[in-house]
């Protein structure tokens, strides 16, 4: 449970300056924020952005003065309610260009309050009445409950939620050397929910119980590659996901007297299977379990140009994608990309011939932008997006820009 001493972690101010939207306490409902580096320009910017906010020709048609936020809402729902560009939300909010990765909070029962004065827009929120210019004034006080299960999400958790804790992106070693399943409890070929089962490392790294909570593992099988539809580089390897597993005991030895001699044996260690998706058997892989990911994060253009391609639809044998279907795309943290930046879908035109004309030239057709996806999941070589928009069908090989 957090606690909030005094008013000092409570004092936000929004008129021409860096918001700071942390709202109650904001460092005690996260670990430790992670630092990116800022510019001095990229700094300046930010400031003049929070200053000087967008042009009230960037708002949305029947943007609101007031809004109270619901719960259900999602942050990519509030940002197409204000703006005809969702993806601009950090400029209207102001937001601190250090802490965009890291945004602050919005929680259900604020109210934001749209200030359209100069010809320029500004969003800010206050809680309860008074303070000239848009200073919150709060009376000292504590807190007992956490707000980390209430502030907003950028989308909504049940599209992407499966997808932070299911498919993983690997290099073509990583499995070869993940402890692995050996057997099944009562000589059980398929493991499922419920089963017990048992499981051996490699010989640098034994399947061994640590101090702390009890271990939970994660079962793959069938690295897939995933190849870059314009270079034809091997990005990663996305693993299919089957279920989790819990460390009961770990691997041990024993020895015991065969015909007078000593022989030792290796124990291997003893797994629950506590969630299943498909059947698991001999040989399918353990990957321990990753922290719980902050789902909150603020949609925005990136800052450096990106051109990258739709590599695969996740879960399909298809070569199209649907509204709220998640795709896997040719960028990642080594070309800048994080979690919450919005990319266009362009439709990349065909070749034809011009059989119109005497000489039956080859046309290129323009591309199209039919869409928007966000990144919630990068990996060094390669991203998960979930598609938000599209006005046609996206497919493997479509290109995508900066919106």
């Amino acid at each position: 449970m957090n606690k909030f001493p005094t008013n000092e972690h409570l004092r936000p101010r929004f008129v021409a300056t860096l918001a700071v939207f942390a709202m109650a306490g904001l460092a005690g409902t996260t670990a430790s924020a992670q630092n990116y580096p800022v510019t001095p320009q990229q700094r300046a910017t930010a400031q003049q952005t929070a200053q000087a906010g967008i042009p009230i020709s960037e708002l949305a048609p029947n943007a609101p003065d007031e809004y109270t936020v619901k719960p259900g809402d999602t942050l990519w729902a509030i940002s197409r309610l204000y703006l005809r560009s969702p993806w601009r939300w950090p400029e209207l909010w102001g937001m601190n260009i250090s802490e965009i990765s890291n945004p602050h909070r919005i929680y259900p029962g604020q109210v934001l309050y749209l200030d359209k004065s100069g010809g320029r827009a500004r969003l800010s929120t206050r809680r309860g009445a008074g303070g000239a210019e848009g200073t919150i004034k709060l009376s000292p006080r504590t807190r007992y409950e956490s707000l980390s299960g209430m502030a907003l999400p950028t989308l909504n958790p049940s599209l992407i939620e499966p997808f932070l804790a299911e498919p993983v992106v690997v290099d073509d070693n990583t499995l070869l050397i993940a402890p692995r399943i050996v057997a099944g409890n009562d000589s059980r070929v398929l493991l499922s929910r419920g089963d017990r089962a048992y499981a051996r490392g490699n010989v640098q790294s034994p399947l061994i119980e640590t101090a702390g909570p009890i271990q939970t593992f994660r079962i793959f099988r069938d690295a897939t590659p995933l190849k870059d539809p314009g270079t034809g580089e091997i990005l990663g390897y996305e693993a299919q996901y089957l279920g989790k597993a819990q460390l009961q005991r770990g691997e041990s030895t024993m020895s015991e007297m065969v015909e007078g001699k000593e022989v030792v044996s290796v124990v291997p260690a003893t797994i629950d299977i506590i969630a299943a998706r498909e059947e698991m058997r001999a040989g399918d892989r353990l990957l321990p379990e990753p922290p719980r990911q902050l789902l909150s994060y603020a949609p925005r253009a990136p800052q450096q140009p990106i051109e990258g391609r739709i590599v695969s639809v996740y879960g399909n044998a298809v070569q199209f994608a649907a509204q709220n279907q998640v795709v896997a795309i040719n960028k990642g943290l080594r070309d800048g990309i994080e979690s919450g930046h919005v990319l266009a879908i362009l439709k990349n035109g065909e070749t034809i011939v011009d059989k119109t004309g005497a000489g039956k030239e080859t046309l290129k057709l323009p591309n199209e932008r039919i869409g928007l996806l966000m990144v919630f999941r990068p990996f060094e070589k390669v991203s998960y997006a979930l598609v938000l928009e599209i006005n046609d069908t996206p497919r493997i090989g479509d290109l995508l820009v900066n919106p």
